[in-house]
């Protein structure tokens, strides 16, 4: 599909949404303007390109900070009624043209046609959320030992800096820009150069037809620069980062400096366990999903299978049986799996499969790629010192581990420098709960694989994965982008000795 044909769409009055003309070569800040440089928009798929956007420098940030400064003192003064109606108008507008982002993200970030709706689906789901957020109580009365009012409120902490990954790109940059913006700040937003569009540029186009005041949003693609230049600024007093662990303890060091909020969402090497009373076929099949969704390109993906030894053999045949029928190709084929996002990702994938293999791990289905398409690959006779199983794969790869019982169980799964996300799969539901309680992890499924996500539930990991739940649901927003001010009031002023 070419981006100048397939990747618009007519409103009823004729006009057209999202028209290349208007963003090609341009990055957003206080409208659409051209840099001095630009960069194409790449097809992993097919190697075509799609579109150009500008490159942003650090002066261009610093400008877009100055502006955002200006803008978000209006804004935080506006009407949360207001605010949330502009918020609507962009959820809205995403679901009119939900078609359209997920075009994108199939050609762009490479995602399965089923993936990309399914993301593009979520998006509109957050900016609702958010609608609903800046409704939402914003403070409390405290108890006090003088004749006085005392409370706690939250106020806007001013502008808000986000920079979003190429892997879900929509929803990873929805669920930080949205709440944000609803809590009356702006958001500088830096997308990874891979995705500007369905990452960034995109949201720019639906929130200046959404009605938000200029200047409050803008979305700067460039380098490592200019991220620099993000975190670093003096007027971005809080960081919302998504990407991987080594980038993010390189930003939470420098926020420690700088004395800044940094949230972190990072890696996972999420746990999938399987218990000696399931169905094997449906468990396989919800290991499947959890580990070749998207290529396995996310941070929740399922990274370890830990399988108790009665069903083990049974489990892996089924789930390498699943990985042979997953063809991988272009998404517009209908293909269910895309390609790795670029040649230095799938290098990384490829060298960790071999390693294992190598190291004594048995090959069960694929290990093998095409170009950027990487095979669904079962990995059996995997231990724990083996690469697959210590580090974050970040492909399409499924390693699986016997384990014998429940204290060998737990020391598996809490071995993981990472505490993301985790499954459990059980024919006894509630044995599944009471088990969830010996596992490190930021999220437990009960008989569902680990890649879960709605807007209104708390999202986040403990460890190698993050700072935390920051994401989801109206208290944990509304506790990433406000600070907390107390203030009493008195009907006289207090008398003193001096």
């Amino acid at each position: 599909m070419t981006a100048t044909t397939d990747h618009t769409t007519e409103h009823s009055t004729g006009a057209t949404f999202f028209d290349q003309t208007t963003w090609d070569g341009r990055f957003y800040a206080d409208g659409w303007r051209q840099g001095t440089e630009v960069a194409d928009i790449v097809s992993p798929s097919t190697g075509a390109t799609l579109g150009r956007y500008a490159t942003a420098s650090p002066d261009d940030l610093d400008r877009a900070v100055e502006r955002a400064v200006e803008a978000q003192r209006t804004w935080a003064r506006t009407p949360a009624q207001e605010r949330a109606a502009v918020l609507r108008r962009a959820g809205l507008l995403l679901e009119q043209h939900q078609s359209l982002l997920a075009e994108w993200l199939a050609s762009e970030a490479g995602s399965a046609l089923g993936k990309a709706g399914f993301e593009a689906g979520l998006v509109a789901a957050e900016f609702h959320q958010a609608a609903a957020t800046a409704m939402m109580p914003y403070g409390q009365l405290l108890q006090t030992d003088r004749p006085r009012l005392s409370m706690a409120r939250r106020r806007p902490v001013g502008v808000v800096g986000v920079i979003s990954p190429f892997n879900f790109p929509a929803i990873l940059s929805a669920r930080s820009i949205a709440p944000a913006l609803a809590l009356g700040n702006a958001v500088v937003h830096k997308p990874d150069p891979r995705t500007t569009v369905s990452g960034g540029l995109f949201f720019a186009a639906v929130l200046e037809e959404a009605g938000l005041p200029a200047g409050l949003f803008s979305v700067l693609p460039g380098g490592a620069d200019v991220g620099a230049a993000l975190v670093d600024h003096p007027q971005v007093p809080v960081l919302s980062f998504t990407g991987s662990t080594a980038a993010g303890r390189a930003i939470g060091r420098r926020a420690g400096e700088l004395l800044k909020r940094a949230h972190l969402e990072l890696g996972g090497n999420n746990a999938l366990v399987v218990l000696d009373d399931v169905d094997v076929a449906a468990a396989a099949s919800a290991g499947a999903w959890g580990s070749f969704l998207h290529q396995g390109q996310i941070c929740m993906t399922t990274g370890r299978h830990l399988v108790h030894e009665r069903v083990h053999d049974a489990y892996v045949a089924a789930l390498a049986e699943k990985a042979r029928n997953l063809p991988a190709g272009d998404p517009a084929s209908g293909a269910p799996l895309g390609p790795i996002i670029d040649s230095g990702q799938l290098s990384k994938v490829d060298a960790l499969v071999q390693a294992t293999v190598a190291a004594g791990a048995r090959l069960e289905a694929g290990g093998t790629h095409d170009g950027l398409f990487y095979a669904a690959t079962v990995l059996s006779g995997v231990r724990p010192e083996h690469p697959a199983f210590r580090e974050e794969v970040f492909g399409p790869v499924a390693p699986v581990v016997p384990f014998s019982d429940l204290d060998e169980l737990t020391d598996l799964v809490n071995s993981s420098e990472y505490g993301l996300s985790l499954g459990i799969l059980t024919g006894d539901a509630y044995r599944g709960f009471e088990l969830a309680e010996r596992f490190e992890s930021g999220i437990v499924h009960v008989n569902d694989q680990t890649v879960d996500d709605e807007a209104h539930a708390p999202f986040g990991g403990t460890g190698a994965s993050g700072t935390g739940s920051r994401f989801g649901g109206h208290e944990a927003n509304i506790e990433a982008f406000t600070e907390t001010q107390w203030i009493t009031v008195q009907g006289s002023i207090a008398r003193y000795p001096f």
